[in-house]
């Protein structure tokens, strides 16, 4: 009998690698967070510069070439209603159509197709210089996700594309705020509600590096500033609680309304059907709001609430009420008929003028105190995000003793807004909720 062959050895395992810790994940991911965080403020900035350049074309040099007021009610009411003619026709004519339907359209949602950019940033440049009350956080935060995403998910296809559409939110909310605390309570909302692996934190990483690296590139160049320089809050007081409180519910209310009248507006411009047709009664509508509430009203705010908040006492209750609902209305039309734009700053405008209105009626409310509150009350209604309301609200005063306070009104405000209906419709012209 043959003997038997040994039997072979078993073959060795290969070793395999441990599984790689949260720190070697999350480090490869900097660099591309600095970059897109960079590039979406020079986007921002740009699109800024441009808009400031045509606007002081428009309202500046062309109206003293003509010899006409530059915010006469007959210029407002020219200039709008051509902006709208002119958004119209350029929707119509660039590629994509300038992406969905603006009303349907949140701050942060899924990335579009890169070749709808350069069309949609040109009706936002023309929106802002024509005086549209939108701000351009909307538009300028859609094109960049789309760009962001486009490259990334070319240059690096197995990272997950979640990942470029929060580098690139980040980035430019932080560079629209000048601060990337805007971009983290923004998105820790955003990422409160999604389903992921890994701690809050370790999603957080990279978009608070792209939001530092948006904020910081904004800041060392515009050096961007969003405190009104108020008289500084003496607070608390007893008394200071009690009209927090009810400035907070005040302006939630007013927000409320213009959600609510938002669907309604958006079914009276759907009869006119042809976008130009719509876009043109919209800016006709505007420019009828302009002459009614004045040249303040227009824009999307951000500098002409500088100029209410420096002299607080110059304006009377009544025409501070006006200047409020004016801007609300101005916000409805604006969003609904067609023009690409962001609802934060116009509403921020609001607030103060509602919240200025509170002071000229009770002088012994500090309007610090009353600016915040109503902006807080106003931004809840409209965005429905906590953080970024009481965030904004308190950035505008510039002093944390108002925080306590505001904290407090949050809690009778957000029972006036939460389950309400929202500020954005579905594909069916509903109210999300």
């Amino acid at each position: 009998m043959a003997p038997e062959s040994p039997a072979p050895s078993p073959t060795p395992p290969h070793p395999q690698r441990p599984p790689a810790t949260p720190a070697r994940r999350l480090l490869p991911l900097l660099l591309p967070a600095i970059v897109v965080g960079v590039v979406c403020a020079l986007i921002l900035l740009g699109v800024s510069l441009l808009a400031e350049q045509l606007q002081d074309a428009l309202w500046e040099s062309l109206p003293d070439a003509l010899g006409v007021g530059r915010f006469s009610s007959v210029w407002m009411v020219v200039m709008l209603t051509a902006t709208g003619l002119a958004v119209g026709i350029a929707l119509r004519a660039v590629p994509g159509h300038g992406g969905p339907d603006p009303a349907t359209t949140g701050l942060v949602d899924a990335p579009m197709r890169p070749g709808v950019v350069p069309g949609l940033l040109l009706v936002t440049v023309l929106a802002l210089a024509g005086g549209v009350s939108l701000g351009p956080e909307n538009p300028i935060t859609a094109a960049n996700i789309a760009l962001a995403f486009w490259l990334g998910r070319r240059l690096a296809p197995d990272a997950p594309g979640e990942v470029w559409v929060a580098l690139a939110a980040a980035g430019t909310i932080g560079a629209l705020f000048g601060t990337p605390v805007a971009a983290a309570l923004i998105l820790s909302e955003v990422l409160a509600s999604q389903p992921g692996p890994g701690a809050f934190w370790d999603r957080l990483f990279a978009p608070l590096a792209a939001g530092t690296a948006g904020a910081l590139a904004m800041s060392l160049i515009a050096e961007p500033s969003f405190d009104l320089s108020l008289p500084a809050y003496t607070g608390p007081h007893w008394g200071d609680l009690l009209s927090a409180l009810l400035i907070a519910s005040a302006g939630a209310l007013l927000g409320l309304l213009a959600v609510y009248a938002f669907p309604v507006a958006h079914r009276v411009f759907a009869v006119l059907r042809q976008p130009v047709l719509a876009l043109t009664a919209g800016g006709l509508a505007l420019g009828l709001l302009g002459a009614l509430g004045g040249h303040l009203t227009l824009f999307k705010g951000l500098d002409e609430v500088k100029t209410l908040a420096g002299d607080p006492d110059g304006w009377s209750a009544g025409e501070f009420a006006g200047m409020a609902i004016v801007k609300m209305a101005a916000l409805v039309i604006a969003a609904t008929c067609g023009f690409r734009g962001g609802r934060i700053f116009p509403s921020v405008f609001a607030g103060v003028s509602l919240g200025l209105c509170a002071h000229a009626l009770a002088d012994a409310v500090p309007p610090s105190l009353a600016v915040s509150c109503a902006v807080l009350g106003v931004l809840l209604a409209v965005t429905r995000q906590g953080w970024v309301s009481l965030f904004t609200a308190a950035v505008l005063v510039g002093d944390a003793s108002v925080l306590p306070l505001l904290c407090a009104a949050t809690l009778p405000a957000w029972l006036l807004v939460t389950g309400r209906a929202q500020m954005q419709l579905d594909a069916n012209g509903k109210s999300l909720r």
